[in-house]
């Protein structure tokens, strides 16, 4: 998945994920999600497929070996595997926007999924749409088809 600009790299490994910073990025900076529980936060990581982008491995001081980078991007997937899914929870922390980092880990989404041959991927954005739009993403044809269950 090399997508995103170097030195960063994306990995769908759910071990890898910091699950306490996805959670404090969502619950508090992420109009979607303010105030979602760590519970709430961990059940959907775990019944989801998950991506994360990571900084390059920190060097340690003195020459000795170095320690591992930390996560700087989050996404996640809810799909069957066979006809749809459900792009969301796409984040990226506040001091790397910017630089690509987003662009690069929805194209790695949109390309771990394509061997799928799901018949859609749908996701909603308040403020991205352009970006979205540059990865494939489109306007619903018809919206007035859709309707959602949910709660305030």
């Amino acid at each position: 998945m090399a997508h995103v600009p170097a030195p960063y790299e994306v990995s769908s490994d759910p071990a890898r994920l910091d699950r306490a910073l996805v959670h404090h990025w969502l619950s508090t900076d992420a109009y979607w999600a303010l105030g979602r529980s760590r519970a709430q936060q961990d059940t959907a990581i775990d019944h989801s497929l998950n991506f994360g982008v990571y900084a390059p491995e920190a060097p340690a001081a003195g020459g000795g070996p170095g320690g591992a980078g930390g996560q700087v991007a989050y996404a996640r997937v809810v799909t069957d595997r066979a006809t749809f899914a459900w792009l969301c929870d796409v984040y990226v922390a506040r001091e790397i926007r910017g630089a690509g980092v987003g662009s690069g880990l929805v194209a790695a989404v949109r390309d771990h999924l394509a061997p799928y041959r799901l018949r859609r991927v749908l996701l909603a954005t308040g403020d991205a749409h352009g970006v979205y739009a540059r990865l494939g993403f489109e306007p619903l044809a018809e919206p007035t088809q859709w309707m959602a269950l949910g709660r305030a």
